[in-house]
Order: C-alpha cells, then sequence, then structure tokens
C-alpha cells in the first residue's frame, strides 16, 4: 500500500515538472515567484540572553550542561536554547569532531545534536531549537558535552535566543 502512494506521488511529481517543460518559458517563470511567496524567512534573533559560563572539560567523562529561562513577560514569547563551544583566543580552534552534544528529549533519552563552526565557535542550529514559551512560564534544557580530544580547550556559554 505505502509503495503504491509512493509510486502515485513520484508519477504526479514528474507529470507536474514535465507540464511545466511543456508549458514554456511564460508559465515556468512564473512557478517559482509563486512558490517563493509560500515560503517564509526563517526568523532573526532579536536578542540574547547569556547564561552562566563553564570550562570546557576534556576529561572524556560527559558534562551536563542545563539551560534555564523564564518568560517574565505578559505575553507568549518565541525562544531557543543555544550551546556555544568558544575556542581560546590564541588556539588552538575546535572542530566539531572535538565535542559531542547531546540533548535530553522529554522522554529522558538522549539525542545528538549536530553542532556547525564559526570563527573558532562550535555552536547548535537555533532553527530546530524554537520554541513558544508561555507567558510566566519556565524553560529547562539539559544537554550532555563530552569532549572527545583530550588537548580541546573553551568555554562552554549557554544562552537563549529570544525573538519578536
Amino acid at each position: 500500500m505505502n509503495s503504491t502512494r509512493l509510486k502515485v506521488a513520484f508519477v504526479a511529481a514528474a507529470l507536474t515538472v514535465a507540464g511545466l517543460a511543456s508549458a514554456g518559458p511564460a508559465a515556468a517563470a512564473t512557478a517559482p515567484r509563486a512558490a517563493a511567496v509560500q515560503t517564509q524567512q526563517p526568523a532573526v534573533p532579536v536578542g540574547f540572553v547569556d547564561l552562566p559560563t563553564s570550562a570546557l572539560v576534556a576529561d572524556g567523562e560527559q558534562h551536563q550542561v542545563t539551560v534555564t529561562y523564564r518568560n517574565d513577560t505578559s505575553a507568549d514569547r518565541t525562544v531557543a536554547p543555544q550551546l556555544l563551544v568558544e575556542s581560546p583566543d590564541a588556539g588552538p580552534f575546535l572542530d566539531p569532531s572535538d565535542v559531542v552534544v547531546e540533548q535530553r528529549t522529554a522522554h529522558g533519552c538522549w539525542r545528538p545534536v549536530e553542532t556547525a563552526s564559526q570563527t573558532g565557535t562550535l555552536f547548535t542550529d537555533l532553527t530546530g531549537a524554537q520554541r513558544t514559551l508561555h507567558a510566566g512560564r519556565t524553560l529547562t534544557q539539559v544537554y550532555r558535552i563530552t569532549v572527545t580530544n583530550p588537548a580541546a580547550q573553551g568555554t562552554v556559554l549557554p544562552r537563549i535566543a529570544l525573538y519578536n
């Protein structure tokens, strides 16, 4: 049953593409504009709340970092917890393979969190971490960091991204 649905979806997509190609340049030119109107730009943070920092411990053990933020406003607010792992100013710069970051799920399990790197700072993605925090509510997110490179040095900087 599922394979039949997939085949039908594939055929429908192929016919749509073929229809655009045969309709000519005018029809093809309007299709991207229609899609662009429906595509929303990702939200951009309007500010950050920096939380207490800690040293990056390179002992191969798992260390928990808790990110807590209370929405003290009278309105719901979109927020996103984020971890930054900053390299020393003089280097050596951290590589994403130097650190394993995990996030505790609502069920108490640990799931891996990808980190990206820019100018010596590792950071977790904000896009997938966004959530609505209702007025007067508190967000608590627990991360687990394991340093895999015994020579790694740095600082763990948890923070909350704030959106309008």
